[in-house]
């Protein structure tokens, strides 16, 4: 095994070096690399020189690739990445220019600033998303990330057994609701419709119980709609927390990957007249949370 793994936490966040990315992965660094992912949820590599398809590939050897929902709710914008494989993280139009201030996939793209996990709106949600700085801002433009496995191991025993069983429903549409960015067509609606997933879920990789909520999450089956929102807002605030969040702040050639079955993570805000580049593949779960354990 080449890789070197320097923990920033004891459980949280660890950076990797001593491995190329854009060289075939060698199957021990793919197992070490793994369980690096399963222990500390957020893995950094840096000074890192990845075209499209090398990060694609590379991506690859952690599972299938969830195919990126901003063409499906974009349909009648020009895209800058051609490969459904890869979401555009950028602050640029089709022709690579800054985005307009009122454009509709930059108001659409501010959602990334509050906090989410990626996919969780698809019924078969994401697992981990791999996130590439190709250009970055001198200043801004962090990325925080929340640690809800040790969330989850905080909260009250009082707590844990109200939310066993529960089931939320989560939805993109509600997320970007909340910033009032409402202009989507029927069609583009249609195409990613409310799914149910649950609030709590053991994390398959380390075996150990996580919160999974985030800005996604509308409301809990069953329960009244503004009972069901406070709750989720109350998990909210308590796994962001200080104490349960890093933020990281990018350079160009960092290639970040978290695991989306048990972090949040948000956008900071940065000068968005100048230019911030990050292309995301995302490796597709194994099923609903509904059909795995609780």
């Amino acid at each position: 095994m080449s890789i070197t793994v320097t923990p920033t936490h004891p459980e949280f966040v660890a950076e990797i070096s001593g491995v190329d990315l854009a060289r075939p992965l060698q199957p021990a660094d793919r197992d070490a690399i793994e369980d690096v992912i399963n222990r500390y949820a957020i893995v950094v590599f840096h000074d890192q020189t990845l075209t499209d398809h090398q990060q694609i590939d590379f991506a690859r050897h952690f599972g299938p690739i969830q195919s990126s929902a901003q063409k499906a709710r974009h349909t009648a914008i020009k895209h800058r990445i051609a490969s459904n494989d890869i979401a555009d993280i950028s602050n640029l139009d089709g022709d690579g220019n800054v985005l307009a201030p009122a454009s509709k996939r930059r108001l659409d793209w501010l959602a990334n600033r509050l906090w989410h996990t990626d996919a969780s709106f698809r019924a078969v949600p994401g697992a981990l998303s791999m996130l590439y700085a190709h250009v970055v801002p001198d200043e801004g433009g962090d990325t925080e990330f929340a640690d809800l496995r040790a969330a989850y191991d905080a909260l009250p025993d009082k707590t844990r057994k109200q939310l066993e069983g529960l089931i939320a429903e989560h939805s993109i549409w509600h997320s970007r609701g909340q910033l009032a960015v409402t202009t989507y067509t029927p069609e583009e609606r249609a195409s990613l419709p409310p799914v149910p997933q649950r609030v709590v879920r053991t994390h398959p990789g380390s075996g150990r119980k996580t919160l999974y909520v985030a800005a996604h999450a509308s409301h809990i089956i069953g329960m009244p709609i503004a009972d069901g929102r406070l709750l989720l807002m109350d998990l909210i605030e308590h796994a962001t927390q200080r104490r349960f969040v890093h933020a990281h702040t990018w350079k160009q050639g960092d290639l970040v990957i978290w695991d989306n079955r048990c972090t949040m993570h948000r956008a900071r805000p940065f000068d968005t007249t100048k230019v911030r580049d990050l292309r995301r593949v995302t490796t597709r779960d194994v099923a609903s949370t509904l059909e795995q354990a609780a």
